[in-house]
Parts: structure tokens; sequence; C-alpha cells
């Protein structure tokens, strides 16, 4: 037993002797390598896990290249292998083959001498971590595939998101695929941008130039169309290259009780027959605009062909935007109706026609802001014609001494105390000449004007907006037999969103227009229409209006009044065929017996919109 332990004994020493022995044998080739470690020490490149915040193995201890970029730090060339001959032997760790060891103590690689080994080496640090390297043998790669090795590129967090977008973006959910697809239609058109002015939509009530006025284009003439149709009953109207197109056609059958809208002794009720046609186009440009509506009708009274009568109205305007600053504006228009045969300026109850009036003009302007401060400088153009009327017993009464041109001016500076409110200071001055020097009574009624307005434009989103002013206005004859005017004038042009289903839409007009009536040398005129616009379902709504009108020929004693009701229905069966239903009560009251008449009609038609 003794002899045993001590041979056990015996062994354990020589072990720890023989690695002694090796320990201090390697210590030479460690201290050989301390300068190469300092050298890479300073060139060190590092990169933290972006998962554990812990050092990653690829790019530590390695050195900038040539490039700047991270490469593997080389050996240089020294002796034979620190540890071990290349052959068979022991160790206290284990067998050691090939010039490979086992066991705890550090790897060698071989000599420049020998062929194919790598100038490369794997090397245990003091702090336990290691450093890139390669292991020589006859197989290995070319160490120039080793040359530009780089440090691995962070870890990427997350997850895929393809799978997840295209669910979104690409798969609608079972709801949308079941729903119908309603494109959005063009809506607005034509109407400008801006704020509705008094006269910018719709049939004119007073020709603002040349001071002409029809009763036919306020109280005869149906409402205008709805404010607004649901999206998905809208027309979507034509494209034409740049420009969107609106075509409609509407055409109705009904009764009218006085078509001739005489007095009730002279009535001669009629089946009416009514065809209008609509054109509204806007152009689609990414810079100024092109717009316009034009609208025409016929009314044919087969029982009663004397009644007879067209009338037309439209607006085309052209808005240039030369920059950010500066708008140029241009604009024509034209008004086509009938006079009534028992007019106090005709007076002929036995007329075989309905005289025709035109009037149609131009304007050209610009606009120039300063910030908040605009000013506007527009001049006009109008003219108005008078067809001559024809008795029964074929006389002919000449109205050439009607026919007039005017010329106007306007100045207008506004300031834009908020996006809602732009009040308004506004300067007309205008000169009406007509084609003869004279009338038939002998006067000469060329005259010169000039008015002064205050007002101010009204913007409130989901609530009021249009245009509203009033002042003064002051106007000469050349003819010292006719008295000059001072008047109140009135614009006001006001669209009221009461609930998303109801609009309540406000026009209001007071000015001085023309006459003919002897001794009297003017009419101060005043005008309001009122309509109400409710929609009962998508596709069913209901107007309901009226309009007022009141007539005071200066320096004689005639005064007028009119008035008038109206209710139309529209059921739309899809985007462009609608079914409409209109009732129009009109009623006037003149001090001049033969002028006064009222009239009831009925007309149910269809209106198609392409």
């Amino acid at each position: 037993m003794l002899g045993v332990e001590g041979d056990g004994h015996a062994r354990r020493e020589a072990g720890r002797a023989c690695g002694l022995a090796l320990l201090l044998a390697g210590l030479p080739a460690a201290l050989a390598t301390l300068p190469g470690a300092a050298q890479a020490q300073g060139a060190r490149f590092e990169s933290l896990s972006p998962v554990g915040g812990q050092p990653d193995n690829p790019g530590i201890g390695q050195e900038p290249g040539q490039d700047g970029l991270p490469t593997l730090r080389r050996r240089p060339m020294d002796g034979p292998p620190r540890l071990g001959n290349g052959t068979s032997g022991e160790t206290s760790g284990g067998e050691s083959s090939g010039g490979l060891t086992s066991g705890g103590a550090s790897l060698s690689g071989p000599t420049g001498a020998e062929a194919g080994a790598s100038t490369f080496d794997t090397r245990v640090r003091s702090s336990g971590s290691r450093t890139g390297g390669a292991t020589s043998g006859a197989n290995n790669r070319a160490p120039i595939s080793l040359l530009r090795q780089r440090a691995a590129p962070p870890r990427r967090q997350g997850t895929a998101t393809r799978r997840l977008t295209q669910d979104v973006t690409q798969i609608p959910p079972p709801s949308l695929r079941l729903s119908p697809v309603i494109q959005n239609p063009v809506v607005g058109v034509p109407l400008p941008p801006e704020a509705p002015r008094p006269q910018g939509a719709g049939l004119p009530l007073i020709n603002p130039l040349s001071g002409v006025l029809t009763p036919g284009a306020l109280l005869a003439n149906s409402l205008r169309r709805p404010l607004a149709t649901d999206d998905a009953y809208a027309p979507l109207g034509l494209k034409l290259g740049s420009f969107t197109v609106l075509p409609s056609f509407t055409q109705s059958l009904g009764y009218d009780s006085n078509p001739d809208q005489t007095t009730p002794s002279l009535a001669k009720g009629s089946v009416a027959l009514r065809s209008e046609g609509e054109l509204n186009f806007r152009s689609d440009w990414s810079r100024s605009e092109l717009a316009g509506e034009l609208r025409a009708g016929y009314l044919e009274t087969p029982q009663n062909e004397v009644a007879s009568r067209p009338n037309a109205a439209g607006t085309v305007r052209l808005r240039i935007d030369a920059n950010r600053d500066l708008r140029i504006d241009a604009e024509t228009r034209f008004l086509v109706d009938t006079q009534r045969t028992g007019s106090p300026n005709l007076q002929a109850v036995t007329a075989t026609n309905r005289p025709i009036v035109a009037t149609y003009g131009g304007s050209l302007g610009a606009t120039e802001t300063f910030n908040r401060l605009s000013v506007s400088l527009r001049g006009s153009v109008d003219r108005s014609e008078f067809e001559d009327a024809r008795l029964s017993d074929g006389t002919v009464i000449s109205q050439a001494d009607r026919n007039q041109n005017q010329y106007s001016m306007r100045l207008r500076t506004a300031y834009e105390v908020s996006p809602e409110i732009s009040p308004f200071v506004e300067l007309l001055a205008d000169t009406r000449v007509y084609d003869l020097r004279r009338d038939a009574s002998g006067l000469r009624r060329d005259s010169d004007g000039i008015a002064a307005s205050v007002g101010a434009t009204l913007n409130f989103t989901r609530s009021i907006s249009g245009e509203i002013s009033g002042g003064l206005q002051h106007r000469t004859y050349v003819d010292p037999a006719l008295r000059g005017l001072d008047a109140p004038i009135l614009a006001a042009a006001l669209i009221w969103a009461a609930s998303p289903l109801t609009t309540v839409r406000l026009n209001a007009q007071a000015g001085v227009t023309e006459t003919t009536v002897p001794g009297s040398s003017g009419i101060r005129t005043q005008t309001a229409t009122l309509e109400v616009q409710h929609d009962l379902l998508r596709n069913l709504s209901i107007i309901v209006g009226g309009a007022y009108l009141h007539n005071d020929y200066q320096g004689v004693s005639i005064r007028e009044t009119g008035f008038s009701a109206t209710a139309r229905l529209d059921y739309r069966f899809n985007r462009w065929l609608t079914l409409r239903g209109t009732y129009l009560y009109q009623e006037i009251n003149s001090s001049v017996a033969t002028a006064s008449f009222s009239d009831n009609t009925f007309l149910l038609g269809l209106r198609v919109s392409p």
C-alpha cells in the first residue's frame, strides 16, 4: 500500500513539474506577441449586440484595412510552433496530434515554411474573449478570400411586415367587398370657387348695367336646379379633353291658365309644353379656369299660339392666375326674355306677339392682393335691344328708342379680417347712351350715374356663405325735363345650410331701372327671392320658394307689386334620370288696369343628365 501511494505521489509531482516546464517554455512566445496585441488594442473594432448588449465575436480584435473597413489582424511570421513537435506526444491535459493540442493549452499554427499554411491566427486573450482567425490546413481557402472580411451587421429587430401590409392594403374586408362602388360626382360645376355674387348664379333679375327689368325672369321662370345632390345620384358629367361638361335636357307637359299674362277678362288657358336645355362646363386646369352655365327654353301653348315664347340666359367666366397676387377676370353674359303686352312700357294688349328683349355684354377686370388687402378694378360694356310689337290690325309699335348701351367702371377694396369675413367698399360709375337722340315723347334719356356701397363677403363653413352690400346711388339725365334720382341700392346673395338636409337661399336687389313712360325719369325697383330645399330621401328633394317685386315709376303715379310662389319635387331614379313636378303661381297688381294679371302653371316632366 505504501509503495503504491508513493508511486502515485511521484507521478503527480512529475506531472506538475512537466506542466510548469511547458508554461515556462511558452512564455517567450507570449512575450513576443505583446507588441502586436498592443497595436491591435489601438485599432480595435467592437460591435454591441442589439439583443443582449454583449460584444459580438465577429467584430472584436480587428484592425482597419486600406479602404478603412475592418479586417483581421495579421500575425507576424515567427518560429516553430509554441507547443509540441507536430507529432504524437503526451501532455498533462491529454494527447496532441498533427500540431494541434487539446486541453487548456494554447493553439498554434504551422510555420511559414509549411505549404498552404495560413498567416492568420486565433488567440485567447487574458480576458477570455477570442479574436477572429483561421486554422491551417492544405484544403483551406486561399488567404485572398479573407482579406476583405467585415464585421457582421447588426441584427434586425422586429418581425416581417409584408403579410400584414398586404392584408390591410390589398385584401378588403368582406363588408367592403359587398358594398357598391360610388363614384364621386363633379360638384359645384360651374359655380366659381369664391363666394357667390348677387348676379353670379342663375338668371339675373336686373341687368346691373343697362337697368333693364324683365318680370318674366323673376316670376315666369321656374326656380334654379337644387343646390346639392346626394353623391350617389349626382351626375358625373362628360370628360372632353381638359373640360368637364354637364349637359341636361328637360321635357315637361302641363297646363297654363293664363299664358298671355294679361288681364283676367282676356285670359285664355292652354296646354303647356316646355322644353329646356342646360349646358354647364368647367376646365380642369392646374392654374386658371374657364367655366360657364348656359340655359335655354321654349314654352309652347298649342291652344294659344300668341303666348308661345322663348327664354335663355348664360354666363361664361375666365379667370387667369397671372401670379400669386394678381388675378385677371373676364366674363360674357346674355339674357333673352319677352315683354308682357300689358306692360306700362308697352301697353299693347292687342299685340299678336310678345316682343323679345335681349341684353348681352362683357366685363374685364383685375384683382391685386396685398397680404390681407385686395383691390379690384372692373370695366363693363352692355347692350339692350327691344323687338317691335305688332298689333292685330297690322300696326307696328317701334321700340327702337329703347335700345341703349351702357359703359361702367367698378372699383372695390376689400380687407380680410378673418377667413370668414371680408368687408369691402365699392364705387361704381356708369353712363347710359341711347341709340336715338330722343325717344317717342321727345325726351333725351341719356344719363350718368354714380354709386357707393359697403358690404362684406361671408364664408362661415357649414353655416352662411355669400355676399351682402348696401349703399346709395345718384343719377342725372341730359334732358332738364327729367328730374335726377337718388335711391338706395342693395345686393345680397346668401346661402344658409340650416341642416345637412335643409338649405335656404336668399337673393335681393334694389336699384334704378329704365323706362320710356312719358314724364318718368326712371323706376325704383326692389326684388327678392327666397328658396328652401329639403331632402326627404337621398333621391327625393322638395323645393319651395317665393319672389317679390315692387316697381315705383318716378314722376308719375304708376305702381306695381308682384308676387310668385312655387313648389317643385325632384325624384331621381339614378344619376341621369329625374322625375320633376312643378307648380308656379304668379300675380302682378298694377295701377295700370291692363297690366294686372294672375297665372297658375302645372308641369310634370323628365330630366335627363347624361
